[in-house]
């Protein structure tokens, strides 16, 4: 869980609580593994879409942005700046009810994120890697969960990565002029102003290498890889390939793009959705998705955000990350 993702766009979104930025989620760590937690402030869902209804009540707050995790937990905000959870809670990423004045979410492996409307953060869960330790963070303007790291974008364009307290080589420090970022397994992607991209971290499978990328208007780094979609709606992609996930040269009109655990799920303009790489959980089952307005890609599953705030998901539900009725019924004040 991830992102259209021009910067200065999405803040007029996020600041009134109509949107919000990103892809917040962006990363996926392929091997599954048990952490611990700190608080700071073979299910799985076939082709038949897990959808719940929404209340008609005239008086609910209405989910608009919803962020699937790199392991077992769905988030979702609400119009009224509060968050709810679903799905593994083992190390509290779910302990979110009390959270409110929220304007983007992301999740990561174990832990969850929010940006509050005075630019400060929030985080909760696994904190092994300080991935939590966002307490003192101001003037943030959007944030990215990855896999045991939590990245933010600077009003100043500039970024800050809690992973670099952990990795010498990982390099935020010199970036500057950024209006997006999206933190993955164990790497990290920038757009900048002019359409061009950098990225840090983990690049075994070639995921990094992004330095001829132009014309890019959003990003989203996925387990071990990376997506660019394109002012054209074309999409690019680099790095490992062993599912298919990188094979979206065919894709067009595209409006967002969200990359997973060995898979990758586009956004098109009339409100359906692509997907390919695994599918090993049915995560790629989306092609009978209509109305959509935002999509997540998570490890094994994937979550979309329907015009009239409807949750739908697909894929892996060990953990109920895809009891999206749950969510839907929450939509009530």
């Amino acid at each position: 869980m991830k992102k259209l993702i021009c910067l200065f766009l999405a803040l007029t979104l996020v600041f009134t609580l109509c949107a919000c930025g990103k892809d917040s989620d962006s990363g996926i760590d392929d091997n599954k593994k048990e952490q611990t937690s700190v608080d700071n402030s073979n299910n799985s869902v076939n082709g038949d879409n897990n959808e719940g209804e929404v209340s008609d009540e005239s008086d609910y707050a209405k989910i608009i942005y919803v962020s699937a995790s790199e392991w077992g937990h769905t988030v979702a905000l609400k119009s009224d700046g509060t968050v709810v959870a679903i799905g593994d809670n083992d190390y509290d990423q779910c302990d979110v009810e009390g959270w409110s004045d929220i304007v983007a979410i992301g999740t990561g492996g174990n832990h969850t994120v929010g940006l509050k409307t005075d630019g400060t953060v929030v985080a909760i869960g696994f904190n092994e890697y300080g991935q939590c330790d966002v307490s003192d963070w101001t003037d943030i303007v959007a944030i990215s969960a990855g896999g045991g790291h939590t990245a933010c974008l600077k009003s100043d364009g500039t970024v800050f990565d809690t992973r670099v307290t952990t990795d010498e080589n990982f390099d935020v420090a010199s970036w500057t002029d950024i209006i997006a970022i999206s933190a993955g397994d164990r790497h990290t992607v920038g757009l900048k102003s002019d359409g061009t991209v950098v990225a840090t971290g983990n690049n075994d499978f070639g995921q990094c290498d992004v330095e001829g990328w132009t014309d890019i208007i959003a990003i989203s780094a996925g387990a071990s890889h990376t997506v660019g979609l394109k002012s054209d709606g074309t999409v690019i992609a680099v790095g490992n390939d062993y599912s298919g996930m990188c094979d979206v040269e065919g894709w067009t009109d595209i409006v967002d793009i969200s990359a997973g655990g060995g898979y990758t799920v586009g956004l098109k303009s009339d409100g359906t959705v692509v997907a390919v790489g695994n599918n090993n959980d049915n995560q790629c089952e989306v092609e009978d998705w209509t109305d959509i307005v935002v999509i997540s890609a998570g490890a094994y599953y994937t979550v979309g955000l329907k015009s009239d705030g409807t949750v739908i998901a697909v894929g892996d539900n060990d953990f109920g990350q895809c009891d999206v009725d749950e969510l839907n019924n929450q939509q009530t004040n």
